[in-house]
Order: C-alpha cells, then sequence, then structure tokens
C-alpha cells in the first residue's frame, strides 16, 4: 500500500512504534495499537472483497465503541470514504445522508437495526450491509469481515485530494452539507491537537463519551490517540455515575465535553469527586462555556477546562486557549499550529484589532469543499480563506471571541440544527398557519431552538401538542425546547418574515435590553 502522508501511514507507523500499548481501553479491556493494526487491515480486506473500491463511500452508524474505530480505519484502509450517521436523527434524515453520499455499504450497530429497517428500504442505491452485534448468533456478518489473512493489496493514496471522511454539517437553509476531509485534512488537525494540547504519548487516556461520529470526537477524542501513540477509552452514553467510575477504573487523564456536559457533572456528590482526580485536563467545544459553570466546576473538581473552538469544515480544532498558558475565559483561546485566523468585513477585508467581522480560517486542516457542492463551496471561501459564518474579534494577544452567528443556525450541545428543517416539520401539522424557529441562549445547551407559531383559524393548539409532533419527525436535539405563539408574525414589505424582530422580541423575554 503505497500512503505517504496519509491517515493510514500515521496510524500504521504510531501501531507499530507502540505495538503492545494500550490504544482502546474498554469495558475493563485493553486492545493494543497490534490489536487494532491487525483488526483494521483485515476489516478493509473483507470489505474490499465485498466489492468496496477505492473512492467509494460507507456509511458508519455505531456506537461509541472499539469496532467505531476498527471500522473506521478499515473503510479508510480500502481507500474510500466514511461517512459518520448521526445517531440522533430519525430514519427519513439518515436516508437523505446515505442517499446524497451515495454510499455502496453500511456498517451498523445492532441497537440502530430498527432505525436501519426503516431507513435502507428508502434509498435509491444498492448498498450491502454489516451489523455489528454483541450477540455471538448475531454477529456472523460482521465477523465475515475479519476471516481472510489481513493482506492488503496495493493502494495509492494522494494525501491531498483523497477523502477520509465526509461529515455533514447543518447550514441554515436546506439539507445537511458534507464536508470533504482529506487525509493531509486529518493528519494535520491531529498533529495540530497533539502539540496544541501537549499530551503525552504512552501515557496520556482520553475519556471519549462524546458520540464519535461527531468531528470533535471523532478528531481529537479517536484519531488524535490513534496517530500518536495515546490511549481513548470509549463511553457510550453519558451517564455521571457511570462516566466518573470509568475514569477511576481506567485512570484516564483526558475529559473532552460540551458546556452541558460539565453542568450536569456540578451535581455530583463531593463524595465522588475523587474518581475525577486522574483527569489533569479539561476541553470545552461545541458550543460557548459560560463563565459560572467553568468556575463552578473547576473549584469542585479541582481541574482547569480549557476552552477551544472550529467548525466541522476545518477538521475541526482551530483553536485552544494555551495549555499551561494564559486562559482567557470567555475566549476560544489562539489558532492551533497550522492554523491561521483573522477577522474579515462583508468584503472580506481585514479588520483593525479589536473590531468585530467574520472569523475566517486558512490551513492544511481546512476542507476539499462540500459533497457535490461547487457553488457552496465557492461561497464559502475568499482568497483561499474559510469564512466560518463566526462573528467574532481578536485582540491584542491573538486570543480570539466568538460573539455571535452569522447564519441562523442554531448550536444545542454542539450539534448544529437547521431552522428551516423544523419549520418545515412544523408547516406539515395540520394546525400550524406559520412558523418560524430561531436561536436562544441558553447555560445549559449552549442554544436551544424556540418555534414561534401562528394557529389557522379557529384550531387550538399548546406547546406540547407542537413538541410532540416535532418529536415523531425531528431528532431530540432539533425538537423546540420553548413553543411561543403569535397572531401574525413580523414580515417586511417582500412578506418574509423577519427574524430579527423575533429574537429582539427573545431578548426582552430574557430580560436583555
Amino acid at each position: 500500500m503505497t500512503s505517504k502522508g496519509s491517515l493510514i501511514d500515521a496510524f500504521n507507523h504510531v501501531a507499530n512504534k507502540y505495538a503492545d500499548a494500550a490504544a482502546v481501553i474498554e469495558n475493563r479491556a485493553s486492545h493494543s495499537f497490534l490489536d487494532l493494526k491487525i483488526a483494521s487491515d483485515k476489516c478493509a480486506v473483507g470489505l474490499l472483497e465485498k466489492g468496496v473500491k477505492k473512492g467509494d463511500r460507507i456509511a458508519l452508524y455505531c456506537i461509541n465503541s472499539v469496532q467505531f474505530a476498527i471500522a473506521y480505519m478499515g473503510i479508510v484502509k480500502t481507500g474510500a470514504a466514511v461517512v459518520p450517521i448521526n445517531l440522533l436523527q430519525k430514519p427519513s434524515e439518515i436516508t437523505y445522508v446515505m442517499n446524497n453520499a451515495g454510499i455502496s455499504g453500511l456498517i451498523y450497530h445492532e441497537l440502530f437495526q430498527a432505525q436501519v429497517d426503516e431507513a435502507v428500504p428508502e434509498l435509491n442505491i444498492s448498498v450491502f450491509e454489516l451489523r455489528i452485534s454483541n450477540d455471538a448468533e448475531q454477529s456472523v456478518a460482521w465477523d465475515s469481515a475479519f476471516k481472510n489473512d489481513g493482506v492488503l493489496p496495493p493502494i495509492e493514496i494522494d494525501a491531498d485530494n483523497d477523502l477520509v471522511a465526509i461529515l455533514y454539517t447543518s447550514g441554515t437553509t436546506g439539507h445537511p452539507k458534507g464536508a470533504m476531509l482529506t487525509h493531509t485534512n486529518l493528519v494535520s488537525n491531529t498533529a495540530s491537537v497533539f502539540r496544541a494540547m501537549k499530551w503525552q504519548a504512552g501515557k496520556d487516556i482520553v475519556a471519549l463519551v462524546l458520540p464519535m461520529f461527531h468531528a470533535f470526537a471523532a478528531t481529537v477524542g479517536m484519531l488524535t490517540p490513534l496517530t500518536h501513540g495515546c490511549s481513548f477509552v470509549p463511553i457510550a452514553k453519558f451517564e455521571p455515575d457511570n462516566l466518573l467510575s470509568i475514569i477511576d477504573q481506567t485512570q484516564a487523564t483526558i475529559f473532552l465535553g460540551v458546556p452541558s456536559m460539565y453542568n450536569v457533572l456540578l451535581n455530583t456528590k463531593d463524595e465522588k469527586t475523587h474518581r475525577f482526580d486522574s483527569i489533569k485536563l479539561c476541553i470545552s467545544g461545541g458550543a460557548s462555556m459560560p463563565v459560572d459553570v467553568m468556575k463552578r466546576f473547576e473549584e469542585k473538581f479541582n481541574v482547569g477546562i480549557y476552552e477551544g473552538d472550529g467548525p466541522t469544515e476545518c477538521s475541526p480544532v482551530t483553536c485552544v486557549n494555551p495549555i499551561g498558558g494564559i486562559r482567557k475565559i470567555g475566549t476560544v483561546g489562539l489558532p492551533v499550529p497550522n492554523v491561521e485566523m483573522k477577522i474579515l468585513d462583508e468584503q472580506g477585508n481585514e479588520v483593525p484589532l479589536g473590531d468585530i467581522g467574520e472569523i475566517a480560517v486558512r490551513g492544511p486542516s481546512v476542507m476539499k469543499g462540500y459533497w457535490n457542492l461547487d457553488e457552496a463551496t465557492t461561497e464559502s471561501f475568499h482568497d483561499g480563506w474559510f469564512l466560518t459564518g463566526d462573528l467574532g474579534n481578536e485582540d491584542e494577544d491573538g486570543y480570539f471571541s466568538i460573539l455571535d452567528r452569522k447564519k441562523d443556525m442554531v448550536i444545542v450541545n454542539g450539534m448544529n440544527v437547521y431552522p428551516r428543517i423544523i419549520e418545515e416539520v412544523l408547516y406539515r401539522y395540520d394546525l400550524v398557519l406559520e412558523a418560524a424557529v430561531i436561536g436562544h441562549i441558553d447555560k445549559l445547551h449552549g442554544e436551544i431552538p424556540v418555534a414561534y407559531i401562528v394557529l389557522k383559524e379557529g384550531a387550538t393548539a399548546d406547546s406540547a401538542d407542537i413538541r410532540s409532533w416535532c418529536r415523531q419527525h425531528l431528532g431530540s436535539y432539533e425538537v423546540p425546547r420553548k413553543v411561543v405563539f403569535m397572531d401574525e408574525l413580523p414580515k417586511n414589505g417582500a412578506g418574509k418574515i423577519v427574524k430579527r424582530v423575533l429574537n429582539k422580541q427573545g431578548e426582552v423575554e430574557r430580560g436583555i435590553t
């Protein structure tokens, strides 16, 4: 296999160097780097035997587990691209992603059999399926991929152009877009993360409860350890007591979380906080960290939280408060190595230091583009700089702050939410005449979607009715947390709903003047 500069090369190099060291620790079992290399090689050969070719796309629908890592690297070693499936999405949304990506295969965990049974028949393409099962009698399909010698044929990898993954990310209108991440993108970003966060090969262990389909978890929690000789502990569900027990058992040293997780952990009984003592470093991303939550968490657990940021399109990490350096609470820190950031005005000119504008990013970790969306790709760049859509500023020390979002996108617990998709669901409800969805800032979740509803004449419905309808058609994180009923929605002269008026109303309701 020729894979110089590729993610395959980076992983195989580390797997040979740290062959006997733990790569993944799960359910008190340790899987060495050599174990993972052999398993991913066999998985890759098994996929090739099923007809997978370089350039294909394979969907991966799996909980946090060692199987996720094996399948991910197995897919990549065939020269195909991984299409991770969001575990919170409804079958119709999953069908859209798989159709759009043009997948040729689906690897899924048994827990999602019902969703697969609903989503796959709606595909307009033919795919093979591999089911990961904990039941020996039901795991024949997954095991069948490993009945080979694990010797891969030569596969040429163009690191700058060949894809590792297509990650579907929400925008403000229409369907999600697939961000194409190459080998160079992810090799660069994992190296940047490792350097910026000052991890130690052979020593650091990452507690990974963030979902591995997400860019933050995949790059920082899985790929950085696998390409730099650290270990990670996949945890399938965020349950505080169980999380603390696993951290204590494994003596994990790094914890990755979104603000809502840190907030929930504040409820830990004082006599149990010692289970967190092995953690030397916490990283927060995905949403703005409330200063009050950060301070209370650090006081309770006696460990620092370092806030960072980055969009999926940037692999995703662009910046983080410097480990061991000066933390500026309320900022997302300094650009990580090999990443440049600046603030641009509407015309694409750099603004004076301290002024507010759109955050732009440049570097080898910036995506190749959006899958099959040339126009959207072009619109997302200016002079080689990726336009993040975030409004922010840079201070005199080079620290960046995010102040607002240029687009209407709402981020709930680090998950991107489309207002338009929610609106389309609301408009399908018989009693709804008009609907608009915006985001409100929320201390626990970062943001929450809020629906403004006008009912049809004579119709009656309450918030519970609206939310019940949404739960039938949307992922749990997309369901509006609040519903506001109005006689009419504000519109401009052209009849377009003016969301900034709704935003202003929301600010008044929250006591912001």
